[in-house]
């Protein structure tokens, strides 16, 4: 890659540079058979940083989330249209590998959904499909790294082969959120991913998020005012299908720029 280096004086500004963008949508609308349920969305994604999409119910913030992915492809019916960009390249661009696209983007859902295998099989599972191992020793590294980077290896080290549905909810959750990485992603998708967990495993699942924001990028849906103010850095406010306004989420919670935003924080709507 070729570097440009010009002379910079700090005394001749005093902006803050804007943080790399990693994932960027333009002008993305979606239909479901011929009923539009998202309007010229605009949106870009910073890299290593927690973005969360806050709005009432129907508002469009799953829809939007699940375009990042293409998981709307799977939905008999619906269209996208608009750009959206992964480091720059159209992931809607004929000839796209979707199957390689979702390895780079994983995704979390709401409730914790363990595939009926063993705890290591789970995690293993991205990895052998993809080819990441050569042998058994070099699938173990995976493993283990994957457990412990979503915080659960000191807690089922013991018990690999037991079946990923007998740990707890809350196990289960970064169960599944091991299973995303281990494919080493650079984007996780999470779609409300507390929302069917108690408090204490709640707060497990935010403080993992903080740390993993360091090496991936967080796109996270959120129902919750208040898990959105403390997990993320950036926010983006839904309302009817259209995107009001996107900040810094300190801005978006003190100090909203739309009527709409305040009324949703201020729960006089949603």
């Amino acid at each position: 890659m070729t570097s440009i280096t010009t002379a910079f004086n700090p005394a001749e500004t005093d902006v803050t540079p804007a943080l790399p963008t990693c994932m960027s949508a333009e002008g993305v609308s979606v239909f479901y058979s011929g009923n539009q349920a998202l309007f010229d969305i605009g949106l870009n994604i910073p890299a290593n940083r927690v973005t969360a999409l806050i709005g009432p119910s129907g508002c469009g913030k799953s829809t939007f989330l699940r375009c990042l992915n293409r998981m709307n492809d799977v939905i008999e019916g619906c269209r996208v249209a608009g750009r959206i960009t992964l480091d720059g390249e159209n992931i809607y661009a004929r000839g796209i590998d979707v199957v390689s696209l979702r390895a780079r983007v994983g995704m979390v859902f709401q409730k914790p959904n363990p595939f009926p295998k063993s705890i290591y099989d789970n995690v293993a599972y991205g990895p052998r499909i993809h080819g990441m191992a050569k042998n058994r020793e070099d699938l173990d590294r995976i493993v283990v790294k994957s457990l412990k980077r979503a915080g659960l290896f000191d807690e089922v080290k013991d018990r690999l082969q037991a079946p990923g549905t007998s740990l707890s909810g809350g196990q289960q959750q970064r169960l599944c959120i091991a299973r995303a990485i281990a494919i080493e992603p650079e984007v996780i998708l999470m779609d409300e991913p507390c929302s069917a967990l108690d408090p204490i495993a709640t707060a497990k699942v935010e403080e993992l998020i903080d740390e993993l924001k360091e090496r991936y990028t967080i796109i996270m849906v959120t129902h919750s005012m208040q898990q959105a103010a403390r997990v993320s850095q950036k926010t983006a406010f839904f309302h009817l299908g259209y995107l009001v306004e996107q900040g810094d989420t300190e801005q978006i919670f003190t100090n909203p720029g739309d009527e709409r935003t305040e009324a949703y924080i201020t729960g006089r709507i949603g």
